[in-house]
């Protein structure tokens, strides 16, 4: 992580990486997100290396906060970056819409990091329509050192214009690596000071309406900046073929394609409107490649109708490219009846092997595999409706387990619960993990003791921010930049929103966790278990893992395959009629031999 501070040099740096590397380079006194694939990688990077840099940076509680956080330094006039995943300005959305009225007085950009084809998020949404939403500023790159480059460009146009800047990402920039050569940083300025003006700071209407005329006027100033920006420019042989990319789809377009002219978008709002009608005058036909929603498709519609230019334009509105999922080079070389393709390129051959399903599934050892498997037997044949939430216990949707009935948004598992126990008498256990408890659990939590709702909320803590890498939380406290802060235990807290039936177990201990569970839903109160185990993985990745591996007893095992089917840990599995444990998966949790009914599993001698 040191090499980011280097004075100069090369780095091959992924995507993320160069983003980091860009905050350095701006000198950026203050950076805060809460965490989300595909954006994670910034956060650990500066978790590392910010307070070498002089930066402030912080996980904050949920992305709403962060961008709350960065819009105060922002406009106490040091240079912030807030950063996230796509479905995480969703929560930042209520602040994020009020600065674009009140603007900033240093810099302040906004990472959205967009997820095409759902690689690690519940939908695929295109937050290019923030930008539009809000009136703001917004930057796509293509590659890392484009990413690490609109970062500086961001802070430019940021203070330009006295507003937050977006910056939309997609994944396959995100995680891409490419070559980035860097330059001198300067020291940044990690101080300031707030100078009162309640008229553009106090938002109440008389000052909104004020405001919202200024902000109008902003983008006017950023329009004329769009026009002559250099990162909306055009590549490759003049004909009267064009394209019009943006993103990663630009990128493609410039590797498969030949003999065909590309307007490169990357200030995408807003729009210029003179380039393009400039690029559309003359063409024949041209085609958009974006991902995702036709969003600059709809933009140049608009700007060929208003300007009478009779031009074909191919898109995602005339069926020729998709709307779900994100492209490739495959897919632009699928083109080649409405786009010149290079002659020597092919689609990648597929092997006609038929490969094994590969489902994500809770990893060896798993916590939350011994309170689901807890759970169900809890409830017995009665069954539950499981109100589950977004974290790697979500896997619980899998079989054997199948503890996952509806996920909406973080925190939702607990409001849903509230209606379900409303509206139905069935038995309702919703499942949240600590982080996502401490994001948007809580204020749900105190709706359901103010509204008295009756369900069992499970909350599986297993102190760290686990699918997103390991991140810290307010539950096990901070110890980076140079700031160390105490954990915040969840009893207390779950106490002091007034449920009085709390209880913490550990889910390793597969009767005390199963009788705590059956007593919540016998009780028919609204009741609160914390299931409190720390994560396998990061104990691993710290260190602290110490345990033995276990084996089959071949003399005491009768093949019932209670621990294959009613378990199902990555770790054991039918080999031929045998059952086995794979001792290189095995992290000694013991919860196999608990489950096993002819205590044929033990410790390995």
């Amino acid at each position: 992580m040191e090499r980011l501070l280097a004075d100069s040099g090369r780095l091959l740096l992924l995507g993320n990486e160069a983003i980091a590397r860009g905050l350095i380079e701006a000198g950026v006194g203050l950076a805060a997100t809460y965490p989300g694939t595909p954006s994670s990688e910034v956060g650990k990077v500066l978790e590392n290396i910010a307070a070498t840099a002089g930066m402030y940076f912080e996980y904050s509680v949920n992305e709403k906060v962060a961008l709350e956080v960065a819009g105060a330094a922002a406009i106490s006039g040091v240079r912030s970056f807030a950063f996230m995943k796509h479905v995480g300005l969703n929560v930042a959305s209520d602040a994020l819409m009020t600065l674009a009225y009140t603007g900033v007085r240093a810099g302040m950009v906004v990472m959205t990091a967009d997820d095409p084809s759902c690689h690690s998020s519940q939908s695929e949404q295109d937050n290019r329509y923030y930008a539009k939403l809000g009136l703001l500023p917004m930057l796509e790159p293509s590659s890392p050192a484009e990413a690490r480059d609109m970062v500086l460009e961001a802070y430019r146009l940021s203070e330009l214009l006295s507003v937050p800047v977006l910056l939309r990402t997609t994944t396959r920039v995100n995680h891409a690596r490419g070559a980035v050569d860097l330059h001198k940083p300067p020291r940044p300025v990690a101080k300031g000071v707030f100078e009162k003006d309640p008229r553009r700071f106090v938002t109440v209407p008389a000052n909104a309406r004020a405001l919202r005329v200024e902000q109008l006027k902003r983008m006017e100033h950023a329009l004329k900046l769009s026009e002559s920006s250099l990162l909306n420019c055009v590549f490759g042989t003049s004909s009267r073929i064009g394209v019009i990319a943006s993103g990663v789809a630009y990128t493609y377009a410039r590797e498969w394609l030949k003999d065909v002219e590309i307007l490169k978008l990357g200030f995408t709002n807003p729009v210029p409107e003179e380039k393009v009608r400039r690029f559309l005058a003359g063409k024949e036909r041209v085609v958009i490649l974006e991902e995702l929603e036709p969003y600059l498709e709809d933009e140049v519609r608009r700007i060929a109708q208003q300007h009478h230019i009779n031009v074909e334009i191919l898109g995602k509105r005339t069926g020729h490219l998709p709307r779900a999922f994100e492209y490739s080079p495959d897919l632009i070389l699928s083109l080649k009846d409405i786009l010149p393709v290079r002659p020597e390129s092919t689609p990648a051959e597929q092997p006609d092997l038929p490969l094994p399903p590969r489902p994500p599934v809770l990893c060896a050892g798993c916590p939350h595999r011994a309170t689901y498997y807890a759970a169900k037997k809890a409830v017995g044949s009665k069954g539950a409706i499981y109100s589950t939430d977004i974290g790697c216990y979500t896997l619980g949707v899998q079989p054997p387990m199948q503890c996952a009935d509806l996920t909406l948004c973080m925190g939702s598992s607990v409001g849903a619960a509230g209606g379900f126990s409303q509206v139905t008498d069935q038995n309702v256990i919703a499942f949240i993990g600590d982080s996502t408890f401490f994001h948007a659990g809580i204020p749900p939590l105190i709706n359901a003791v103010y509204n008295d709702h009756k369900f069992v909320l499970v909350i599986l803590d297993n102190r760290t921010t686990a699918m997103t890498g390991h991140q810290p939380n307010p539950g096990v406290g901070r110890e980076h930049g140079g700031v160390e802060t105490p954990s915040i235990p969840l009893e207390p807290i779950v106490r002091a929103c007034g449920v009085e039936n709390v209880r913490t177990v550990d889910p390793y201990d597969l009767e005390t966790t199963t009788e705590a569970i059956k007593e919540a839903v016998e009780s028919g109160s609204l009741s609160v278990i914390i299931a409190e185990h720390p994560c396998p993985l990061a104990e691993r990745k710290e260190g602290k893992l110490k345990r033995s591996t276990y084996g089959i007893d071949r003399d005491r095992c009768v093949r019932c395959y209670t621990c294959v089917s009613r378990l199902s840990c990555p770790a054991i599995s039918k080999d031929g009629k045998d059952v086995r444990i794979d001792v290189t998966m095995c992290i000694g949790c013991g919860i196999c031999a608990q489950v096993c009914p002819k205590d044929a599993i033990g410790v390995r001698e």
